[in-house]
């Protein structure tokens, strides 16, 4: 995936722009790992800040807009094309500033962007 499109959602994922995720409950190719806590776009780098729970220690994880596969608006979920461990492997998500820090959001682009295809899970 092109470093650039990791930051936008793939015109095949079922995301309308304007679609509010909030809520959605955020499923990897091997397991759920939370729900949509908020969606940003500083520096057009959209991604979802996505609240674990207890699974990680009741941290977020950020999670690119490319990464989206899949959007079932009836079923209020989102499917990503990573492994539940490949979320919790990403840059740490620590506080909300970092939502807008061009310099974490590199890093973590660059993570998701070098992880290897995995086969999707329908959403």
């Amino acid at each position: 995936m092109a470093m650039d499109r990791i930051w936008s959602y793939a015109p095949d994922s079922g995301h309308t722009e304007g679609q509010d995720l909030t809520g959605f409950a955020v499923a990897a190719t091997d397991g759920t790992i939370g729900h949509v806590d908020r969606e940003a776009a500083p520096h057009a780098m959209r991604h979802l800040v996505v609240d674990t729970g207890v699974w990680v220690f009741g941290r977020s994880v950020l999670v690119p807009a490319g990464v989206v596969t899949g959007v079932d608006t009836q079923g209020r979920k989102v499917t990503l094309s990573c492994s539940r461990a490949d979320a919790k492997a990403a840059p740490r998500f620590q506080t909300d500033s970092e939502t807008r820090d061009q310099g974490y959001l590199r890093a973590v682009g660059d993570y998701y962007d070098r992880l290897p295809p995995r086969e999707t899970a329908t959403v």
